[in-house]
């Protein structure tokens, strides 16, 4: 057997024959850190990239992030910054960020809850700017906090309510959306989900996105018990009373789920959408290869695993 899948098997990952027989490559000095725009009428995206996590294959914030960089390229006028541990070493690289987004830890782990940052969060977020956070990123301690980044992004994990879990996701439905265009069904195998969040009453303006059907032994809440056979919410689209706008979506856990053409345009197109970027009809571009799967992964070979 080739000696490059034998490490991505050991690793964790189930990749597609493609990637099997690509390099995979823990060398990350390629991607370009912090660079601001030279042209101030772009719309700059900042993309936080949460540090090292879980097992390989699972939780690449930072691979992911460089796709997700590689992906809103490919649409005029936009201009991402990547930054690399969840926060910037030039907090300057922030300013007239039209969105932020963060994929990384949560669970309090999220590097912008420090006092002066999370000031710093607030005033973009008050200043117009979109938010937008990735699969455990929307998970948060009851409190303050929590009750703002809510009024922030539409929705937010907490275990009292919430549920998680591994497993197949089948979405079928298309929102009447801008953040659905061109998204197509599609499934998600294994991949890991957070469900049952807290949303505004009536879902003031939230627009779920994608919902699919959870394996009911994965109520562990008594209150996800009570909606056993419900639908339940995977991504949603925000509109701020202030014009500001969140997207979410809880999913994004295993790298190998990128290869679904569906699961990139979602995302980017929600990224889009929260930057106040028109969406073009058939959705954003978002170019693969399979080899993409095997760049700029984290290093975790030597290190015991964080779960």
């Amino acid at each position: 057997m080739n000696r490059l899948l034998l490490i991505a098997l050991g690793l964790g990952l189930t990749l597609p024959g493609a990637f099997a027989q690509s390099s995979i490559s823990y060398d990350q000095s390629k991607v370009p850190l912090e660079v601001d725009a030279q042209d101030a009428t772009l719309t700059k995206i900042v993309l936080l990239a949460g540090g090292p996590s879980s097992k390989g294959g699972a939780h690449e914030y930072f691979a992911g992030c460089a796709m997700m960089m590689k992906w809103l390229k490919q649409t005029p006028g936009v201009w991402p910054v990547m930054v690399r541990d969840g926060w910037p070493k030039n907090e300057r690289i922030l300013q007239n960020a039209k969105a932020i987004v963060y994929y990384g830890d949560g669970g309090g782990k999220q590097p912008f809850l420090q006092p002066a940052r999370w000031k710093i969060i607030e005033k973009l977020v008050n200043d117009g700017a979109g938010l937008v956070l990735l699969h455990q990123a929307v998970d948060f301690a009851e409190g303050r906090e929590a009750d703002t980044v809510k009024s922030w992004l539409g929705g937010v994990f907490l275990k009292d309510i919430g549920c998680r879990g591994h497993w197949d996701m089948e979405f079928k439905g298309a929102a009447s959306h801008p953040v659905m265009n061109g998204v197509k069904p599609f499934t998600a195998a294994g991949d890991g989900w957070l469900y049952n969040l807290h949303f505004p009453p009536e879902m003031k303006g939230v627009t779920t996105l994608v919902a699919g059907q959870v394996p009911d032994k994965s109520r562990s809440s008594a209150d996800a018990k009570k909606h056993a056979g419900r639908d339940e919410i995977i991504g949603w689209a925000y509109e701020r009373p202030n014009g500001g706008r969140g997207f979410g979506f809880t999913g994004a856990d295993l790298h190998k789920n990128w290869e679904q053409e569906s699961q990139r345009r979602l995302v980017v197109n929600g990224i889009l959408w929260s930057a106040k970027v028109t969406i073009p009809e058939g959705g954003a571009p978002v170019p693969f290869s399979a080899s993409d799967l095997g760049q700029n992964l984290d290093d975790k070979r030597s290190q015991k695993a964080e779960k």
